[in-house]
């Protein structure tokens, strides 16, 4: 493979990979009942999320197998596996190994879901909250975009829009669901379309 492909390919996938994972976030906060609506209820928005998911794993596949085999960096397995083993850049590349490995456990948690439990599920994906900014951290660190302003505009799209979910999210009280009018989305779907 050309060289400069594997290094668009990095910074590409790299980038999209970050506005992916931003998206999960916000989804992921806004996957609760105080954000359901008759127009949009609760299951749109888990699968949605289950899917921008899946997405950005393979971004993210793609982003660590591209800059494992460029050979500009010569990086190897083990810096992508083992946090700040890395001699290229060391802090910012650590900082995206710690995220890649948050990202997996918060995965695997939820791919054995039903085995551990809801409490210890929900526990470990609240490491989600963590692995983003470093992941944000990562990109900006170690970037060879971060200097660009197109890049900060990406980056700070992506602060915005998880600062105002999150905001959201503390600020906004509970939705009550009994005070949703009769002919709401879940009665249409438990009694079926009215006649």
């Amino acid at each position: 493979m050309n060289n400069t492909l594997l290094w668009y390919s990095t910074r590409g996938a790299g980038a999209v990979s970050l506005v992916l994972l931003s998206a999960v976030v916000v989804l992921g906060i806004l996957n609760v009942h105080r954000f359901e609506t008759a127009g949009w209820p609760r299951f749109l928005t888990q699968g949605l999320h289950r899917n921008v998911s899946l997405l950005a794993l393979v971004f993210l596949g793609v982003h660590i197998v591209t800059a494992v085999v460029d050979p500009f960096t010569s990086l190897g397995w083990l810096a992508a596996i083992v946090p700040f083993s890395s001699y290229y850049r060391t802090f910012w590349l650590g900082l995206g190994v710690v995220a890649f490995e948050l990202l997996l456990a918060i995965t695997v948690s939820s791919l054995i879901r039903r085995q551990i439990g809801l409490r210890v599920w929900r526990a470990i994906h609240w490491l989600a909250y963590g692995c983003w900014p470093v992941a944000a951290a990562h990109g900006l660190g170690t970037g060879t975009d971060s200097g660009q302003l197109w890049m900060w505009l990406v980056v700070g799209g992506c602060v915005g829009a998880v600062g105002f979910s999150v905001a959201a999210r503390l600020l906004l009280p509970p939705r009550d669901p009994l005070s949703e009018p009769r002919g709401d989305f879940r009665q249409r779907v438990t009694r079926g379309p009215s006649r």
